[in-house]
């Protein structure tokens, strides 16, 4: 196989590849359109059988009429043997000849007609029991592709709100890291100025009880719960004397 060839050969493969791919990617669009021609079919097929039945009929009717018309030459044929009219017996009986035939034509084309009729309703009634079949079968197949596409679409928006959730906890963990790192320099800042400036000294000069005595009223109050009750009262005599007004100290009223 020559060059030119192989690439008319991979051009037919390529063009066969791609019409493919469009005839699956429109399925149920081809098989909606098939459908359809099926049924329209399907419409004509019965317009033919209406046509084949009223034909059938009209010849039923000129049938009739000849049997008729077969009576009638019979009985005209009879009467004029009776008469003795040898030639107007002919004469009828020529025409009853043609009638006869014609009548036997009618029976085979009756027949013919009949057999017909019954294989198209035969035909038309099998093709309607597939089709129905098949518009059910694409009902389904409609129906699974819909699922099929809410499916896909639910784990498409799945997929992503997972993706979402991944990101924000990882940036809910990086914001948590340098939350913790700067609490942890916080801390490291006040231990650090604890040790190196006069926060730590007080403390130790207050446990060794160097510093004054605090002048809060828990303290007021434990320092004169340890003192006897008899200071106690002198310290309440010295309290008053030192709160009552010398004669000195009262101004005279005019």
């Amino acid at each position: 196989m020559s060059l030119l060839q192989k690439i008319l050969t991979l051009f037919r493969g390529s063009a066969h590849e791609a019409g493919q791919a469009v005839v699956d990617k429109n399925a149920l669009k081809i098989l909606d359109q098939e459908i359809r021609d099926a049924g329209n079919d399907l419409v004509r097929s019965k317009e033919e059988l209406t046509k084949v039945m009223a034909q059938r009929q009209l010849l039923a009717t000129r049938s009739a009429d000849r049997q008729a018309k077969k009576a009638e030459y019979e009985n005209y044929i009879a009467g004029a043997l009776r008469q003795g009219n040898e030639t107007l017996a002919r004469e009828v009986a020529e025409r009853l000849s043609a009638v006869e035939t014609d009548l036997e034509q009618d029976v085979q084309t009756l027949a013919q007609y009949d057999a017909s009729i019954r294989a198209l309703k035969s035909a038309i009634g099998e093709t309607e029991r597939k089709l129905a079949r098949v518009k059910q079968q694409v009902d389904t197949v409609k129906a699974t592709e819909a699922v099929q596409r809410a499916q896909g679409a639910v784990a498409a928006r799945y997929s992503g709100a997972n993706g979402k959730v991944g990101t924000a906890l990882d940036s809910l963990e990086r914001i948590q890291a340098k939350q913790a790192e700067k609490g942890a320099r916080l801390i490291a800042a006040q231990q650090l100025e604890a040790e190196t400036g006069d926060n730590d000294l007080n403390s130790k000069l207050k446990s060794a009880g160097l510093l004054g005595q605090s002048h809060s009223v828990d303290n007021i109050l434990d320092r004169f719960r340890d003192k006897p009750a008899e200071q106690l009262g002198h310290d309440q005599k010295v309290l008053t004397a030192t709160l009552t007004p010398t004669d000195a100290d009262r101004v005279p009223r005019e």
